[in-house]
Formats: structure tokens, sequence, C-alpha cells
């Protein structure tokens, strides 16, 4: 079983985030890694909707028989995780549940911000698990769609429009009580610095990325699945749209170059939405 490869998937290319952490933590580990770059944002979407097209990248990865799933996406992290785990006969991995419950502990006096996307912040998936991991918590949640094409398009914590928007997303929490922020988006790791001169230095930044990797370890530990290989993993890349995209892209999020990216086509792994959920 420990030869077998961790799946990872996401919307797009923000995932990588976490296969960064993966790779560092893990890296006799083999990946195979599905974004779903035609389908992107996830984050305007509804929960159907991100629940269909989840199911459909995950039996996809199911092909290579992974040992695990990593949901590398918040947005399907916070939508999708039921479905998922109803679904796969292999343990499944997300972002949001490690994320908060990391941010529950470093959090003194139990004031959390959560920085996502839309329909993340919609789901009210993040507080809810903040509550169960610290029943005394406050959690205050803001949007910032902004940040994900910023990153994308390269931008840094550098940028001035970069901080501008940041100082626009992030202001009204500036002299709060509020000491552990989530970066509740794969995306936002890239723009850490910035998020965090807006929120000022008195809150722990928690990368939601670091924190999966960290719970697949412990998994894979708890079920004697860890690779016993003593070589570097292997990592192959899909995508349902412009691979030569992802490949320059990914090596700023994976901070190593992406060498092995295939194209997928839409009849390999995309059934209709309606007919991927039971009936409303």
């Amino acid at each position: 079983m420990s030869t077998q490869p961790i799946a990872v998937f996401d919307s797009g290319i923000g995932g990588l985030t976490v296969v960064r952490h993966l790779r560092s933590l893990l890296p006799s580990e083999s990946l195979v890694y599905f974004g779903d770059t035609a389908r992107v944002p996830y984050g305007s979407k509804s929960q159907r909707t991100v629940a269909a097209f989840s199911l459909d990248v995950a039996r996809f990865l199911m092909q290579f028989e992974p040992k695990l799933m990593v949901v590398a996406c918040n947005t399907a992290s916070a939508l999708a995780m039921d479905d998922l785990a109803r679904e796969l006969p292999i343990p499944v991995v997300g972002v949001l549940g490690p994320s908060a419950a990391a941010a529950a502990r470093l959090a003194r006096d139990g004031v959390i911000a959560i920085l996502a996307t839309e329909a993340t912040i919609a789901s009210g998936a993040y507080p809810a698990a903040v509550q169960a991991a610290r029943r005394d918590a406050r959690v205050e949640a803001i949007a910032c769609p902004l940040f994900v094409p910023l990153a994308e398009e390269g931008r840094t914590s550098d940028d001035p429009a970069v901080r501008l928007i940041a100082e626009g997303y992030l202001s009204p929490l500036r002299g709060t009580t509020i000491d552990a922020a989530v970066l509740g988006c794969t995306h936002y790791p890239l723009l850490r610095d910035a998020i965090a001169a807006a929120l000022g230095p008195q809150v722990a930044i928690v990368d939601s990325g670091r924190e999966a990797a960290l719970s697949v370890q412990q998994a894979l530990a708890a079920l004697g699945m860890l690779s016993a290989h003593s070589a570097r993993g292997s990592m192959r890349c899909f995508v349902s749209d412009n691979p030569q995209r992802f490949r320059r892209l990914g090596a700023r999020f994976l901070n190593e170059d992406v060498d092995s990216v295939e194209f997928v086509e839409p009849e390999r792994y995309a059934t209709p939405a309606a007919s991927a959920l039971p009936p409303a």
C-alpha cells in the first residue's frame, strides 16, 4: 500500500501550494494532481456544482489507485467533503478542517479571521469547523476574491496594487482583537507578506496547505501507509485546459519546475453536473 500515490486535486493551479508542502514534508511520496482549469473558479459556484465537479475529478484520479485523496481546494473542502467521503473507498483529507483546528490552537483569545473566496465564506463551513475545535472562538469571515487573479497574474506582496487591495479588504480588522488568520484559499500564500502587513504583527497566519500536509502525514502514519522508499517520489499533473499556462505558472506556486503536465479531454473526466448528485 505504501507504494501507491497520493492523489491531490484543486479547481486550478492554487492547489500546488498544498503540493509544495507535501513535497517538503513527505519527499518520498509519489503524487498525482488534477487541476480543473477548464472549470475554474469553484469559488463563485453553487454547492451542488462544486460537489459535482469534485466527484468528477476524484473519480478520474481513482484510476491511479491512490492510497489517500487530498482536496487541495478550500471551496471544495467546504462544499463537497461529505459527498467525497461517501463516494470514495479511501481516506479523504481536506484543507479546511486542519487549518480551522490550527487557528483554534493558535488564537490566544479565540478571535479568528477567515480570508477566503465568496463560496467558502457563504458556506459557513469554516466558522463551524472552528467552533467544533474551540467552542469559545469568535470568527470574522472576509471574502477576498481579487487575491486569486492577482496571484495568477504573478503579482507579489511587493506590488503596490497588491498592498492597496489587501489594505482595502483587511483594514477593518486592524485594531480589533483578532490574533489568528486563516489563508482560506490556496492562492493566498503567494500574497502572504502583504496580507500579514495589512493585519499587523500580532496576528498569527495559518497556511491551510501546510496544515493539510501535516494531516496527510499523520493519517498515513496512523494507517501504516507512509512510503518506505528513500528516493524522491514522482509527480504527475493533469489539467482540463491550457497545460502550457499551468506549467508556466505552476513553477511559482510549487517552487520547482512542473515537468509532467497532461491535458485531459472533457469526455475522460466530466459528467453533467445535474447527474453527478442525487436530485435536490
